[in-house]
């Protein structure tokens, strides 16, 4: 099992790879390279809300934080790029900290209307706080990468193999944690408090934890996407960022690995392809959505994982009922 999913995780990442030789052109490579931006701080959002059981309404808000570290710091300060897009995950992190001190102690739906609340007085500050964030206007003229190992990153193919490279390292780190006793923690908590503080569980600590690293991927996201679209305005930090992020978890599979990142990638392009609907692409991409939700609750990915549960005992009764039919006919 852990053979094929290895083969899979590495099927995906040559796609990645060879994406620029059959993309038509330079806007479809842009298309892709945001959309594996958002696939990052999806995963992250994923980590607290599918494996952790708490919804943040505010997860834009602190990608906003990131993007703005990276846009105020190499625009006003003139640091570099790599120094602020390193701040730009700890940034998310600190404030999340903070955050999270407060707003964990309510619990389910309470918890999401104080981040969702939250996230619109992030977005408020980010718009009216001209002296800091530049206001409405936005921030223009945020530097591209500097190059590295002669690398030229203000170049279309290889900012897309540099994202590329960040999401890989992302879904990486991810699976590192989920697959630890740290992510097994989460996994409790998700399940229920009383069951996790019967286990010994510090149930603040961890949900705090979770809540930090969440905020951290969207925070590097945010630090990718200031220096990929190399501007950056309010709208970022708006909750319908959230609720996109949240469709890309219910498509592909909320609480999964691979889930997020299919539904990142695949609904942009799903919609892309929808584009000379124009006015009246919402009207089939709306009603598509509830069928899904319909009849895949799990998502995508979720309801193929349930099938595989189910299939399996049948494959493991199926040589045992032989290897009986086989004795009985001895017998006989």
């Amino acid at each position: 099992m852990r053979h094929r999913a290895k083969l899979g995780w590495s099927a995906l990442l040559l796609l990645g790879l060879a994406f620029p030789f059959v993309a038509a052109d330079d806007y479809q490579l842009t298309v892709m390279s945001t959309a594996y931006i958002y696939a990052i701080a999806t995963v992250g959002l994923n980590l607290i809300t599918g494996y952790t059981g708490q919804f943040n309404l505010a997860h834009s808000g602190f990608m906003a934080v990131g993007a703005y570290t990276v846009g105020i710091l190499t625009v006003d300060y003139q640091v570099s790029f790599w120094l602020a897009f390193a701040l730009s995950g700890l940034a998310a992190a600190g404030l999340g900290f903070f955050v999270g001190l407060v707003s964990l102690r309510l619990k389910t739906h309470y918890f999401s209307i104080f981040t969702m609340c939250v996230g619109y007085i992030m977005y408020l500050l980010i718009e009216k706080w001209e002296s800091l964030t530049h206001g409405a206007g936005g921030i223009v003229g945020i530097p591209a990468p500097e190059s590295f190992a002669g690398l030229d990153f203000s170049e279309p193919r290889t900012q897309y193999y540099l994202v590329l490279v960040f999401l890989a390292a992302s879904m990486w780190l991810m699976h590192r944690i989920i697959a630890s006793l740290l992510g097994r923690t989460f996994m409790a908590i998700r399940n229920g408090d009383e069951l996790a503080q019967a286990l010994g569980i510090n149930l603040m600590r961890n949900k705090l934890l979770a809540f930090m690293l969440s905020v951290f991927f969207a925070g590097l996201a945010g630090g990718l996407y200031a220096g990929y679209v190399r501007f950056l305005g309010p709208d970022i930090a708006r909750i319908e960022q959230t609720f996109d992020m949240t469709m890309y978890m219910l498509v592909g599979g909320i609480g999964t690995m691979l889930g997020p990142l299919l539904g990142a990638i695949g609904m942009p392009w799903l919609t892309q392809q929808l584009q000379f609907l124009q006015d009246y692409r919402f009207v089939v991409f709306g009603p598509l959505l509830v069928v899904l939700v319909i009849f895949l609750p799990r998502g995508v990915v979720g309801t193929w994982m349930a099938w595989r549960r189910r299939k399996a005992p049948l494959s493991k009764a199926a040589p045992a009922a032989r290897v009986a039919g086989v004795k009985e006919v001895s017998r006989a």
